[in-house]
């Protein structure tokens, strides 16, 4: 069995083009021990939960919802003035209607009145007597 032998090559670290310039923390961060119950201690940094950005207060109801709200309110008004309307040109025309028949029975009897009128009216009047009259081959014979 032949045995082969290799050797390591060493690694070639080529330094970077920009130097690279370590930044200080703000603060320096404290150093928390904590102890476990069976006697250890565990030291390190203490880490901070994230801390979430603060979201907008959001409106306890949409926007759209409020919206779409006040426009049924809208259309509930506007059919609600239509069928006012409409009521009132029905009243309207029946009022009109009652009016024409009034004014027809009123006029009818005085009509009837002045055909069929009492004994005071035939002593000053004046008598009109119609008589038959014969229409032979398009001439009138009175």
């Amino acid at each position: 069995m032949a045995v082969e032998v290799h050797q390591p090559h060493p690694i070639t670290v080529h330094p970077p083009a920009a130097s690279v310039v370590p930044v200080q923390p703000h603060a320096v961060p404290a150093v928390a021990s904590v102890v476990l119950p069976d006697g250890r201690v565990v030291t390190g940094y203490a880490i901070e939960p994230t801390k979430l950005e603060p979201v907008a207060a959001k409106p306890p109801v949409s926007r759209a919802a409020v919206n779409v709200a006040l426009g049924g309110i809208g259309f509930l008004a506007a059919c609600g003035g239509l069928l006012l309307l409409t009521t009132f040109i029905i009243a309207l025309t029946a009022l009109i209607t009652q009016l024409i028949t009034l004014a027809a029975v009123i006029f009818g009897g005085w009509i009837a009145l002045q055909a069929f009128g009492g004994s005071s009216h035939r002593d000053g009047g004046s008598t009109v007597h119609i008589r038959k009259a014969v229409f032979k081959r398009n001439h009138f014979h009175g």
